[in-house]
């Protein structure tokens, strides 16, 4: 099935989700949150609200624009994401968002879907985001190719200002699919070796994101989520549930910062052209 280059542009009904402190510790506990976190996890402290909770009400407009396009979903990895706060979220309240297709580009054997979207909190705007949607086999219709992702670099001989590690629990795609990604390739072990993972399901890339968020928080953040501004990443490798992720942050000037993010020991990152910015 090909893409629908005709949808470039079309933008989503606006969807409504509503919430409340439950759905905002559920998806901090999906990410890692331990209880040294507890201002994140229980409803005597707010509780506070992690920025990358920001991408839990956009998948439903997400993924009806990705509808239209003709993507086949057993294809469908994730290539990369941002998001932007406007404002820190809330620990409740109604979110209203408008999703639109930013553009479809050719990758040779991959096709790629850019989809921009735009949120409101209890009728504030609160926060944007950005997705990059590859399907494999897509690919090669002689499109536009992507434009050019603009993330900090690493200096060169710089060592990490920061090393973080965390070790992911063997249910942790479990638990965080509850946030509502519930994409069978991170739950079924038949699903996984039919689309290419024999060795199982994968842990969602906006988990690991949701990891290396946490990491930036509490090094470059002082512990206080609210001053996260900013945060990208492209996703280059799988991470199996139980694996260890290793999150190297670089302190860069103008209140930036560069990431990469491995796992299980591995030499590749899983996280790559990855950045934050600090409020």
């Amino acid at each position: 099935m090909s893409l629908d280059l005709s949808t470039v542009g079309q933008k989503s009904q606006p969807y409504e989700f509503k919430y409340d402190w439950k759905a905002c510790a559920l998806y901090a506990l999906g990410i890692g949150s331990k209880k040294s976190e507890l201002d994140y996890v229980f409803e005597g402290k707010g509780p506070k609200v992690y920025p990358t909770f920001a991408v839990v009400p956009v998948y439903p407009p997400v993924g009806e624009l990705l509808v239209k396009t003709g993507a086949n979903l057993a294809m469908v990895i994730h290539g990369g994401q941002v998001v932007r706060m406007h404002r820190p979220i809330p620990s409740e309240g109604t979110f209203n968002t408008v999703a639109t297709i930013q553009g479809i580009y050719d990758m040779k054997k991959l096709g790629q879907v850019a989809i921009h979207t735009e949120t409101t909190v209890n009728g504030e705007r609160c926060f944007e985001t950005d997705w990059s949607i590859l399907i494999r086999g897509a690919g090669g219709f002689s499109g536009p190719h992507p434009p050019k992702a603009e993330a900090p670099s690493i200096p060169e001989g710089k060592k990490a200002d920061y090393v973080e590690e965390e070790t992911t629990l063997p249910e942790q795609a479990l638990l965080y699919r509850l946030s509502g990604d519930l994409n069978p390739l991170h739950a079924d072990p038949d699903f996984a070796a039919m689309v290419g993972f024999p060795q199982g399901p994968i842990l969602h890339g906006l988990c690991t994101y949701g990891f290396v968020a946490r990491a930036v928080v509490r090094h470059a953040c002082g512990g206080d989520a609210n001053k996260l501004k900013a945060f990208g990443a492209q996703f280059r490798k799988p991470v199996w549930p139980g694996e260890v992720i290793r999150t190297d942050i670089y302190a860069l000037d103008g209140g930036r910062v560069a990431l990469e993010a491995y796992a299980g020991g591995r030499s590749e990152p899983v996280l790559a052209n990855a950045w934050a910015e600090i409020g």
